[in-house]
């Protein structure tokens, strides 16, 4: 609802300006709350400003022009006081017509609050098609898949929310040399008996023996190498055995999607698009882009002087296809079948280089909707493990912050009797490794620590998951009571106004997210959120207050409820209403 004020404060800036007032609106922002209470609400850098071309660029110093364009500012109803600062002008707003817009549209249109901003309105409409998860066929889901099945979930819903079509794609690495020697191996020693009772922990074993063995026995790597030449001529009997460990992976995996609430609209994987790799690089022939090299691999310079300092390698001298030539065939089969706007792939900072090579080869072949093709990258985690030791697979990690959850939970004073605490504390648990991941920037490593994770206290998911219960818990023991209140009057306290002032900063926490697609503007927001409404809650009483100062508070209460629950949403975390 910020836009309400932008606009107020937009249309007085072009009437001194003589442009018009749109040029402004994403321009203005609101003031960040601080401890040291800032009179301000609102403001707009000069620099800023004569950067658009909204204010013209003479002679005059910045500070003269931010004062004589700071007097031209009248006082209205809505902005109370103008102030000149040091090349920025502040404004600040009529405190009743704050708390009364901001929780009129929070009333009205709870979910709509912040992402129907017009601030955001040049990011809707579309289709972005985001890649993660992500994870290898065969394979136990491992613990090293959770941040990209996270963050993909995070920018898959902010996208939603600010009104894109999203297609969500889990890519499996299904196909390669990989699978070669688990075939291999599973044709030397694995058993269809311990398939059926233990699926995923038979493959896994057998894929650890018969690596252990190739490393040291040329015949298991030549066997694992002629599997992966009959998989490629489509032979039934090894097509067979790769479609029934496909599919007990997939259904694994299915499993554990669920109990993080992550889904997917289209499972797809490389074996999807190894038929079509033939067509791409006759097109790189044709275009004279692949060359042979005098290993008899099939490469694409990258180099740009043409000098093969640096090259993509796209058939190997057996002529089987790699990783890259299957990424390139899928991303030219998703653009076909999809019509993507923009596409997203979510992965480990490790597989950066092979994105760069991956976009250079498609404007190459001239794609030039490659230059909307985005890789977001991301660190590794350090220390993560159980009391029983080293994580290895995700299931051990999901187990370990239930029962740490549960048992925080049991011990505490203040949890309540719940219907089903095993559930309660899974979210919970969930909603910590979600905050600990998104804290900082995503490219960051960072060291893994129940204790500080799983902390009641400090900008964690369990603080976070705990205001949102308690002002549930509020809102419920005063369900007689209307939280749509008329008189605002009593919300111009400063606990009020800090809460009512750092709403207005919703939509531009938004914004930055959606351009930087990282999920820690939007953690910071709704931490310090949870701070403010924490310090209301204790200082602001309802009960005991008079029915007009109850009626109001209840009614903050329950816009803040609101925005918390929808920011936790996006962030892929599922609000609880009582723990």
């Amino acid at each position: 609802m910020a836009c309400f004020f932008r606009r107020s404060v937009a249309l007085q800036l072009a009437k001194a300006c003589g442009v018009s007032e749109d040029l402004f609106i994403p321009l203005i922002s609101a003031v960040p709350v601080s401890k040291k209470q800032s009179a301000a609400d609102l403001r707009v850098s000069v620099n800023r400003l004569l950067q658009s071309g909204a204010v013209a660029a003479d002679d005059g110093d910045l500070q003269t022009k931010t004062q004589a364009l700071a007097n031209q500012m009248k006082r209205d109803a809505v902005v109370e006081e103008v102030i000149a600062g040091r090349g920025v002008i502040h404004f600040r707003l009529n405190k009743l017509v704050l708390a009364q817009k901001l929780l009129e549209q929070l009333r009205s249109e709870p979910d709509g609050f912040g992402v129907n901003s017009e601030l955001l309105r040049h990011l809707r409409g579309g289709r972005t098609l985001v890649e993660f998860s992500s994870p290898n066929i065969a394979k136990k889901f491992h613990a090293g898949h959770l941040r990209s099945t996270i963050i993909g979930n995070f920018i898959a819903n902010l996208k939603k929310a600010l009104g894109k079509e999203v297609i969500r794609v889990n890519y499996l690495g299904d196909w390669g040399m990989q699978f070669g020697l688990l075939g291999a191996g599973f044709e030397r020693s694995g058993s269809q008996e311990k398939l059926r009772t233990q699926p995923l922990e038979h493959l896994f074993e057998v894929y650890v023996q018969v690596n252990r063995e190739a490393e040291c026995d040329e015949s298991v790597r030549s066997a694992g190498a002629e599997f992966f030449r009959r998989l490629e001529r489509r032979e039934d009997q090894a097509l067979a055995l790769w479609r029934q460990f496909r599919q007990i992976t997939v259904d694994e995996y299915k499993r554990i999607y669920q109990r993080l609430g992550v889904h997917f609209d289209h499972y797809s994987g490389e074996a999807s698009h190894h038929s079509q790799t033939q067509s791409v690089l006759d097109e790189l022939m044709t275009r004279g882009l692949l060359k042979t090299t005098e290993k008899g691999t099939g490469v694409v310079d990258l180099s740009g002087a043409g000098d093969m300092s640096s090259y993509a390698t796209l058939v190997r001298s057996d002529g089987t296809s790699l990783y890259i030539t299957r990424d390139v065939a899928a991303a030219l089969d998703r653009k076909q079948r999809f019509g993507f706007d923009e596409m997203i792939y979510v992965t480990d900072k490790s597989q950066t280089s092979h994105f760069k090579q991956l976009f250079h080869i498609l404007r190459a072949m001239g794609h030039q909707w490659a230059e909307r093709c985005v890789h977001v990258a991301f660190g590794l985690v350090q220390g993560m493990s159980t009391r029983r030791g080293e994580v290895v697979f995700l299931e051990d990690v999901l187990e370990e912050a239930r029962s740490r959850m549960l048992n925080n939970m049991t011990q505490s004073s203040t949890s309540k009797v719940l219907e089903e605490p095993e559930q309660t504390a899974e979210r919970i648990g969930i909603s910590a490794l979600i905050i600990q991941d998104f804290k900082g920037p995503l490219m960051s490593d960072y060291k893994f620590d129940w204790d500080k994770v799983l902390q009641a206290h400090g900008d964690t998911g369990v603080f976070l998951q705990y205001t949102h219960a308690r002002l549930c818990s509020l809102l419920r023991r005063h369900a007689s009571e209307t939280h749509s209140c008329c008189d605002v009057s009593p919300l111009v306290d400063s606990r009020s106004v800090s809460v009512l002032q750092h709403l207005l900063r919703y939509d531009e926490v938004l914004l930055q997210s959606a351009n930087e697609l990282q999920p820690r503007h939007l953690v910071n927001f709704l931490m310090t959120l949870s701070h403010l409404v924490a310090s209301a809650h204790r200082e602001l009483p309802v009960k005991g207050s008079s029915a007009a100062v109850a009626q109001a508070r209840l009614c903050l209460f329950s816009a803040v409820r609101s925005v918390l629950a929808n920011g936790m949403r996006i962030l892929g975390i599922t609000p609880v209403e009582k723990m």
